[in-house]
C-alpha cells in the first residue's frame, strides 16, 4: 500500500476530495497549511505528490479527529534498523486511551519517513506525550542517536500537528 501526500489551498484540496469520493484521502490542517494524504494500493489521483510506501498501518483513516506527524530523516543504510525498532516502538501507542490509527510511511524519493498517529482530540495526544508509555516508545528510537557517529538519523526530525476533517479551520482564534 502507498500514501500519496500533496499540499495547497483548502479549496483546491476540497475540490480534489470531492471529485475522487470513492478514494481513501484524508484533509489535514493546521494554521500554516492544509493537506490531503491518499491511501491506495494503485496510483494516485494526485499530479505531483510526495510518495511513501506503508511499513505499518494500524486503525483507519477517518476524517475527524487530531494528528501527530513526525518527519524523520534517516540514513539509507540506516533504514533496517530505523524500521525494525521505529514499527515495534510505535505498537505500544495502540492500547493508549483516544488513540485511533498510525501510519509509518518508507520515503520512495527523499530521506524521510513519516510516521503519523492519529488521535481522537489534540487532549488525547497531549496526554499519551506525558505518559510513561510515551517515554517507553521512545527508548529504542533514542538509543538510536545515543552514538553520533553511528546515527541512524541524517538531521534533525520534527512535529507538525493537524486537525483533521474537510470543514475549513477558522483562523480568527
Amino acid at each position: 500500500m502507498y500514501t500519496y501526500i500533496t499540499s495547497g489551498t483548502y479549496y483546491f484540496l476540497k475540490q480534489v476530495m470531492e471529485k475522487n469520493p470513492n478514494e481513501k484521502i484524508l484533509m489535514m490542517q493546521n494554521a500554516e497549511t492544509s493537506q490531503i494524504w491518499h491511501e491506495t494500493k494503485g496510483s494516485t489521483v494526485f499530479q505531483s505528490p510526495r510518495k511513501y510506501e506503508v511499513i505499518l498501518a494500524v486503525g483507519p483513516l477517518e476524517n475527524k479527529g487530531f494528528a501527530a506527524v513526525n518527519h524523520i530523516p534517516v540514513r539509507e543504510e540506516g533504514r533496517p534498523v530505523f524500521e525494525y525498532n521505529f514499527t515495534e516502538s510505535m505498537k505500544k501507542a495502540e492500547s493508549f486511551p483516544g488513540f485511533k490509527a498510525i501510519r509509518v510511511l518508507r520515503p520512495l524519493t527523499n530521506d524521510s519517513y513519516i510516521v503519523m498517529t492519529i488521535w481522537q482530540n489534540e487532549d488525547a495526544y497531549h496526554v499519551w506525550k506525558k505518559s510513561p508509555a510515551f517515554a517507553d516508545a521512545h527508548k529504542n528510537v533514542s538509543a538510536l542517536e545515543s552514538v553520533k557517529s553511528h546515527s541512524v538519523f541524517s538531521g534533525p526530525s520534527y512535529v507538525k500537528l493537524f486537525v483533521l476533517g474537510d470543514e475549513e479551520l477558522d483562523d480568527s482564534k
